[in-house]
């Protein structure tokens, strides 16, 4: 049993995104919960709506599931489109810089006995 929920276009950078999913692989999803509250990231409370939707996707999908027993079998963030931005710069210049999106994944599973 396994579901999945991603969330697409997330204003941040994903190296920034990387450090939060990177404390929540492979943890139990209760846990994982507890560990996105007490992040001081900006990206956490996404995170943690993310892994949400996961859950009540696997609850939607199986009726015999048990929420104590998934644990998060995937979870990583990819690179997004890039928007690029001009800055102004001195003498009549501009400088390009580039905002950075993410796709972020999470997969849950129920863990096997």
């Amino acid at each position: 049993m396994e579901a999945k929920a991603e969330a697409r276009y997330i204003r941040v950078s994903p190296q920034k995104a990387r450090l939060v999913v990177d404390l929540i692989r492979g943890k139990q999803a209760g846990a994982a919960l507890n560990t996105l509250r007490a992040t001081n990231k900006r990206i956490a409370p996404a995170v943690e709506k993310v892994l949400q939707s996961a859950i009540a996707n696997v609850q939607d999908r199986f009726e015999d599931v048990d929420v104590d027993r998934l644990i998060i079998s995937e979870a990583y963030v990819h690179d997004g489109p890039r928007m690029k931005r001009v800055r102004p710069a001195p003498m009549g210049r501009a400088y390009r810089y580039q905002r950075r999106l993410s796709h972020i994944v999470i997969k849950v599973a129920e863990k096997e006995s």
